[in-house]
């Protein structure tokens, strides 16, 4: 069996690589990457290199990010990453294709699936945020265009057939997300301070930040960036801050991180080992930003979680998470409700409702035993699918 996966970004290679190690020590699959996007531009840390140490065939390296901070920017990317993809992709003639996650990188999956007739595997499909972002719709849309769905949470079925997916091409895996988080064994605290020369600034417990750009916030995210650190530094936080997506109005928060460059209170990372930031982040006192990572990830620590602005709203989050709004004065709220016993104390038994670690296992075997060509064609009526009542457990 071939498989074809597209990645364009480190973080969706992290998530989907306890799968993709299941897949390449099968010695009946052929597991081929298509590389793209954030992966190859050094300003985003050129994480290719994970990937080749990682020793995963490479099908492709196609360069497709285009290096300019405009809304016409991340349209023409995907334009470029089509264009380029076709050719390859039919000629290696995968009996199946798989991406994860709501980039534009995976409506391009979802077209090359349809249009070279090949059976697709979507992961986090059903899933939604109610934040405005282009990328809610874009998940939606590629959701239409997939075979077989690969769902996180019972109510991401439910929305999916809603949307008129018949029931027999979801399945409840729960996230693949967690599978590297849960079994990853953290170095401790000091090791990572040691790591980063910074044993006399980090004496007190830190923060990480992972801060993205929304379009109906774009105007201000440079100066909520701003205050994000600020309010950390008035709290005697440090911080480890990773840089922001290369979404439209990334510009102004990496012009925030490098105006802070100086400071011995934070370090800023890019493409550091998986393990090293694994370990920043269970170490973390608790982290901050607009960061899919705090909603599904951060309740296996458990560690509190503060969501600035209207990014990851609608989502279900668990009781660690803290949504506040941009203001500056309630951001600093949020971070000591964050710091506060009684809050730390009540999240301490909270359970991840997003999985077990065991997702990729789970994905593997279906792979194996379903008859793939059967999802090919989607020949369903939207308005005769109906809901199955049935208790919904894990596949």
């Amino acid at each position: 069996m071939k498989i074809l996966a597209l990645t364009g970004n480190r973080s969706d290679y992290d998530l989907m690589s306890p799968l993709y190690r299941l897949l390449h020590q099968d010695p009946t699959i052929k597991l081929n990457l298509l590389v793209s996007g954030a992966h190859l531009a050094k300003t985003y840390g050129y994480s290719i290199t994970s990937i080749k140490e990682d020793n995963y065939s490479i099908l492709c390296e196609i360069e497709s990010l285009i290096h300019s901070d405009s809304k016409q920017s991340r349209l023409k990317s995907a334009s470029i990453l089509l264009q380029s993809s076709i050719d390859i992709v039919a000629h290696f003639d995968p009996d199946l294709i798989i991406y994860v996650g709501d980039r534009e990188d995976v409506i391009v999956g979802g077209l090359l699936g349809c249009y070279l007739e090949k059976p697709t595997m979507h992961f986090w499909s059903g899933d939604h945020a109610s934040d405005g972002n282009t990328d809610n719709a874009i998940r939606h849309a590629t959701s239409k265009l997939s075979s077989i769905h690969m769902v996180s949470l019972p109510q991401h079925r439910d929305r999916l057939i809603k949307m008129g997916e018949s029931p027999d091409r979801i399945f409840y895996i729960g996230s693949i997300a967690l599978d590297n988080f849960s079994k990853h064994v953290p170095i401790s605290k000091d090791e990572i301070k040691k790591q980063f020369n910074v044993e006399n600034n980090f004496q007190n417990e830190y923060a990480l930040v992972i801060y993205h750009p929304l379009p109906t916030e774009r105007e201000i995210y440079g100066e909520t960036f701003k205050n994000i650190l600020e309010v950390l530094q008035e709290n005697n936080i440090p911080a480890f801050i990773n840089s922001p997506n290369t979404d439209p109005g990334n510009y102004p928060g990496l012009n925030v991180i490098d105006s802070y460059a100086k400071n011995p209170n934070f370090v800023s990372t890019k493409n550091i080992p998986r393990d090293l930031f694994l370990s920043i982040y269970k170490n973390a006192k608790f982290i901050i930003g607009n960061s899919s990572s705090g909603i599904v990830e951060a309740a296996s620590i458990p560690i509190p979680a503060i969501n600035v602005g209207e990014r990851q709203k609608g989502r279900f989050a668990e009781s660690n998470v803290i949504f506040c709004s941009l203001k500056r004065n309630e951001i600093n709220h949020a971070v000591k409700k964050a710091c506060s016993e009684n809050f730390l104390n009540a999240i301490k038994e909270i359970k991840n409702p997003y999985g077990d670690g065991q997702s990729a296992e789970r994905a593997y075997h279906l792979i194996k035993k379903l008859n793939l060509r059967q999802f090919s064609y989607k020949n369903e009526d939207p308005l005769t699918i109906r809901n199955n009542t049935m208790e919904v457990t894990y596949e």
